[in-house]
């Protein structure tokens, strides 16, 4: 009786859950930085790259944006791209970023306008590991560490 309660909770979690497409092994990104510069995930081939989503208001994602600028600056073959997955102005996301850099490229993605090939997230801090062939490696839900980067990259 407990299987049979549980896969209606699961049928009906289902139904109520967005329908969308699935988020393609190989996915494309083209935003513009706040720095007012563009930026296309292809242009990252060969390289592995830290796609974060995170927001000014989110404490897990403060805590972690220091350790993902270590792990880049401190691993030649690791790039990111920060999501500020938030509909806070853009003047004050750039004020946070002076009070905590990060080092790589940060762009702006609100929930109005969610990036095409990217699942939005269901919650933050949300990471994507894409290979150096451009394919998903690995998706992270909650915060990410060097420990954490570091076996999926092995992997």
């Amino acid at each position: 009786m407990k299987w049979f309660a549980s896969s209606l909770w699961v049928a009906a979690c289902m139904l109520a859950a967005p329908v969308h497409a699935a988020m393609p092994a190989q996915p494309s990104l083209k935003v513009t930085t706040l720095d007012g510069k563009p930026y296309d995930l292809a242009s990252q081939r060969g390289h592995w790259v830290i796609v974060n989503f995170w927001a000014t208001w989110c404490a897990p994602c403060i805590k972690e944006l220091p350790d993902i600028a270590h792990f880049v600056a401190t691993h030649p073959n690791v790039r990111a791209i920060g999501i500020a997955y938030d509909d806070t102005d853009l003047a004050d996301i750039r004020a946070f970023l002076a009070k905590h850099p990060v080092g790589y490229p940060v762009a702006q993605v609100t929930m109005e306008k969610p990036l095409k090939d990217f699942d939005e997230p269901l919650g933050l801090p949300t990471t994507w590991l894409i290979a150096p062939d451009g394919k998903v490696a690995k998706h992270f839900m909650g915060p990410v560490t060097s420990a954490s980067l570091s076996a999926a990259i092995e992997k």
